[in-house]
């Protein structure tokens, strides 16, 4: 072969060596950014034409495909519709997926790698492939429950199985209809998405996870737990005169029945100055470690989305003093503050929460199912003992007794946070009860009522009762 035949030969050869690894690079490294390319219509018609399995709450699909007569093959239905939207997420042409929805893709298309051997099978039988289904661990009468129960008001409910970290409901409100974006008719999903998103009630926000607020006086759980860490107990005499912050004009009063009470009786009638002046005492170090412990800083509920709960780093006393009672910059999720009750009523053990119970494969075959794991302990089991013992007392005889359930023993804390001066407070409450073993949060975000009527009292401590009377 003479020299230029070879020299256009070699560069041949390096050209299509050159095609041949880019080729091979598209396919394995950067399949599936390609696949999930907006414009790649040809593997969006392909995902909508698979048969996806459905998502469950006891026996019922709360979402699941349908066979129709178009060139997708399947509808994505939500039979209930808002009521749980955060949870399922959509399943959208346009806007693809969230939540469940997101999280579980994989295995509800069938192509997640534990369903190998039943693709198997159904391509050896000829039988169409079938994508697996959720089993998750919701109660549909809890949920119903928790709904109803904020009639209409911005707000979220988050129901825990305290010794497993079972989430029993979650709801967030306003919600959304997730038919609207899973509709086939393209022009319809568009409307649907941009009128969601330019609502200002934000319907789409997972205000049960994804959100978080000023918690209130509900942060005088962690407070309480921080001073029975540091050696008091509930018959401790605290301070309850009005505080004068330091280095501040500011002053916190409240009529608390004395200027001497104990610590139970503190956390009974939610007493302002007794907690910031022991907030103070204790140290923003001692709060913000007991924080961690209960789970500040924390991500829960991968399958749905959180956010984080917040105390704040690097605050002076009189910030340390606004910080113990729930205000300044502490923040937290409901499903935070649902897991701060589920701990009390744990022996002190936070576990960790989850959504989803079992994966079964089309042949209804377990391919997964969530055990129960233990997080962190947030308090020793005779701490937890006795913050359980004070939050009964705040239910039987302070300020959320309308939590009360006779025959059941419930523990709680109500609360009502100050976001800023332009708008009314929140309202909240946290319990827990025995018989069911379930821990709950309510949040509301606006009553729609005067500032003065607000307090997790009144507002947020029926709706949790009602939740633990659907779990009974």
């Amino acid at each position: 072969m003479n020299r230029p035949i070879r020299g256009v030969a070699v560069a041949a050869m390096a050209i299509f060596t050159a095609l041949m690894l880019n080729l091979s690079y598209l396919y394995v490294g950067q399949q599936e950014y390609l696949n999930e390319r907006p414009e790649n219509r040809r593997v969006a018609d392909a995902r909508f034409a698979q048969d996806r399995g459905p998502i469950m709450v006891g026996n019922t699909p709360v979402a699941q495909s349908d066979p129709v007569k178009d060139r997708y093959k399947f509808q994505r239905s939500y039979g209930s519709g808002s009521l749980y939207a955060q949870v399922t997420g959509y399943y959208s042409y346009l806007y693809r997926t969230s939540a469940l929805e997101a999280s579980y893709s994989s295995q509800l298309s069938g192509v997640d790698d534990s369903q190998f051997l039943a693709r198997l099978i159904n391509s050896a039988a000829g039988a169409t492939p079938r994508g697996s289904t959720l089993e998750t661990t919701l109660s549909a009468k809890a949920q119903k429950a928790a709904w109803n129960g904020l009639d209409g008001r911005k707000g979220a409910v988050v129901a825990i199985d305290y010794s497993t970290g079972a989430i029993k409901a979650l709801v967030s409100f306003p919600s959304y209809d997730p038919n609207d974006l899973a509709t086939h008719d393209l022009a319809a999903s568009t409307k649907a998405w941009d009128r969601l998103n330019a609502d200002p009630d934000k319907p789409m926000a997972n205000r049960a996870t994804r959100e978080i607020y000023p918690p209130g006086s509900t942060f005088k759980l962690v407070t309480a737990s921080a001073a029975l860490d540091a050696g008091m107990s509930p018959d401790s005499i605290v301070d309850a005169s009005a505080y004068k912050l330091p280095g501040s004009t500011r002053v916190i009063s409240g009529n608390c029945g004395g200027s001497k009470i104990t610590l139970s009786r503190a956390l009974q009638v939610s007493c302002n100055p007794a907690f910031a002046r022991l907030g103070v005492k204790l140290g923003d170090e001692a709060l913000r470690t007991q924080a961690q412990k209960f789970g500040f800083g924390t991500r829960f509920l991968d399958d749905i989305g959180s956010a984080a709960s917040r105390f704040p780093e690097e605050i002076d006393q009189a910030e340390t003093a606004m910080s113990a009672i729930g205000e300044f910059e502490v923040a937290a999720s409901p499903l935070q503050m649902a897991i701060v009750s589920a701990a009390a009523a744990n022996g002190g053990i936070v576990m960790d929460p989850y959504i989803v119970d079992r994966v079964l494969d089309s042949d209804l075959r377990v391919i997964s199912q969530t055990r129960p794991q233990q997080q962190s302990v947030a308090l020793s089991s005779e701490n937890a003992a006795a913050l359980r013992q004070m939050m009964v007392s705040v239910v039987e005889q302070g300020t959320g007794f309308r939590a009360q359930i006779q025959g059941v023993t419930v523990g709680g804390k109500t609360g009502t946070a100050h976001s800023d001066n332009e708008r009314r407070p929140y309202a909240w409450f946290t319990a827990w009860s025995a018989d069911p073993e379930v821990a709950v949060c309510v949040f509301i975000e606006d009553a729609e009522i005067p500032a003065t009527d607000i307090a997790g009292g009144s507002l947020a401590a029926p709706i949790a009762k009602a939740v633990i009377e659907a779990l009974r």
